[in-house]
């Protein structure tokens, strides 16, 4: 399917930031572009903002002063519904308000052209609904850019019961031509990105309601060692945790209260006191200007055992080994234990384990092993610079202290992190990996459209399927049962997606 010519005129309903957004994309893509606004002055306001951002790119050398010109040009407010007559595509960005979208698409439906698109940037309302009880539904689809339009790579292009195929099909080469990463997906609560980020937040939250550790550690531990670009907390205090709390509220209704959605109790508390990040100056963190951001907890430096005892197949670890040894801490590779599920590492009378869902208590239980650390996933055992351990309670000081010393003399800040079920980038992505595994049976997108939208999206280091597939369909399983067994909460259920990978040994990421 061809995009949209160049001179094909586009519509944008909305003057704010993420309307503006919109308006900028498709100018510098060659459109004429009517921009309106209900507010008086406001889309006057925006030309004049976007006039001076182009102009800016223009100074920095992103953008030809000419082309900059050129686009600026392009752009013409308008002040009447009526004005977007020659419009083919219509882009609304209004209020996230479902009656305020369906009486506008029911205005501009008697405006436009019959075949001219209603594309709608909603990032949560139902597509479905939106065309309800128009003349021509099929023409209605989801267009959903992220914030900033200009900078963020990823559109959702979202469609209903009634969106034509060639319609999204058309819209998701025009966001291509725009130079954006299209994905489909199918109108279910929170697309692709709400939905499949969710997990992101709820095990944050889950976490420190546990007193696993401080925000700070936990959003250390997952930018350091899982690889995000930001942790879950600090994040949520850029989105803001009344827009954070309210898309939570959404996906959980939209799935008649899927307890894996299950807001949280905490940050409807935050919300209610105004604490709502950045934006009010306090959330997690303080942001006044003489504000100092906290420390993760980091252990001080301990005496490093002279070599350890790798026992079993490290699988994804086995990289620490490596390391390890190359900052001389000598290691020596057993056979495991029979008793032993899984490998491990035996150090100065310890045993470090990768996590696998379970409390480092349970598993030196079962595998009757006294002197139990679990250490946590890494993005790149080879690179990170911190990890994450938490000692079971059987465990003594001096091998603690061994443990711990070992890996501080590979070059590893290490975090201490309360024993709980499943470590934290181990239980992130997890989660991330099984949620991504039920949008794809449920149909919502193709696994390749998963992992895209997931990585251009919310910037995450790898698609969580990919992600699922590098660590083995059997590790997220496994994980995933453990925390259920240890909750005992349907929260933890496994994908049949996880399930028939790990019976058939295909990948989840195909």
């Amino acid at each position: 399917m061809d995009p949209l010519p160049k001179d094909t005129v586009v519509a944008v309903f909305g003057a704010g930031a993420m309307g503006s957004g919109i308006a900028q994309i498709a100018a510098q893509a060659g459109h004429r572009v009517l921009l309106f606004d209900a507010r008086l002055r406001a889309a006057d306001e925006a030309k004049r903002r976007l006039q001076a951002t182009l102009a800016a790119l223009a100074q920095k050398g992103k953008l030809a002063a000419a082309d900059a010109a050129a686009a600026a040009g392009r752009i013409e407010p308008i002040h009447a519904t009526g004005d977007a007559v020659s419009a083919q595509l219509v882009v609304e960005a209004i209020v996230e308000d479902l009656e305020a979208k369906r009486e506008l698409f029911r205005q501009l439906e008697v405006v436009v052209a019959r075949d001219a698109v209603l594309a709608t940037n909603t990032s949560s309302l139902s597509i479905t609904a939106l065309a309800a009880g128009l003349r021509h539904p099929g023409r209605v689809v989801g267009m959903h850019f992220f914030n900033p339009a200009p900078l963020m790579p990823l559109v959702e292009v979202v469609s209903g019961l009634a969106t034509d195929p060639a319609v999204a099909q058309r819209v998701h080469a025009t966001a291509q031509a725009w130079g954006k990463a299209p994905v489909h997906a199918t109108s279910t609560p929170g697309f692709i990105v709400n939905r499949c980020a969710r997990p992101f937040y709820a095990e944050a939250w889950r976490m420190l309601a546990e007193r696993a550790a401080d925000p700070a550690t936990l959003d250390a531990v997952l930018r350091e060692a899982g690889g995000f670009r930001m942790g879950p907390f600090e994040l949520m205090d850029l989105i803001g945790h009344d827009v954070n709390l309210a898309v939570t509220q959404g996906v959980w209704e939209g799935y008649f209260h899927d307890p894996r959605f299950t807001p949280s109790v905490a940050q409807r508390e935050m919300v209610a006191a105004g604490f709502l990040g950045r934006k009010a100056g306090r959330g997690f963190y303080d942001y006044g200007p003489q504000a100092q951001p906290p420390a993760p907890c980091t252990l001080p430096p301990m005496p490093a055992p002279p070599g350890v005892a790798a026992c079993g197949d490290l699988g994804v670890a086995q990289p620490l080994a490596e390391r390890l040894s190359a900052h001389g801490v000598g290691v020596e590779r057993r056979a495991a234990r029979p008793e032993f599920p899984g490998g491990a590492l035996e150090s100065g009378g310890a045993w470090l384990a990768l996590s696998d869902g379970r409390t480092a208590t349970a598993r030196a239980a079962a595998c009757g092993v006294r002197d139990l650390v679990a250490f946590d996933l890494a993005l790149d055992y080879a690179a990170a610079p911190r990890l994450a351990v938490a000692r079971a309670d059987t465990c003594t000081d001096a091998a603690y202290a061994a443990a711990v010393g070992a890996l501080q003399a590979a070059g590893f800040a290490v975090s201490p992190v309360d024993d709980v079920a499943g470590l934290p980038v181990l239980r992130m992505v997890a989660m991330l990996a099984n949620e991504a595994a039920d949008a794809v049976v449920q149909g919502i997108a193709s696994p390749a459209d998963v992992d895209l939208a997931m990585r251009k999206g919310v910037n995450y280091p790898r698609g969580p399927l990919a992600w699922g597939d590098a660590l083995g369909a059997a590790v997220v399983r496994d994980a995933l049962r453990h925390m259920h067994e240890h909750y005992g909460e349907p929260r933890y259920r496994l994908s049949p997606l996880i399930a028939r990978r790990c019976a058939t040994g295909g990948r989840l990421a195909h």
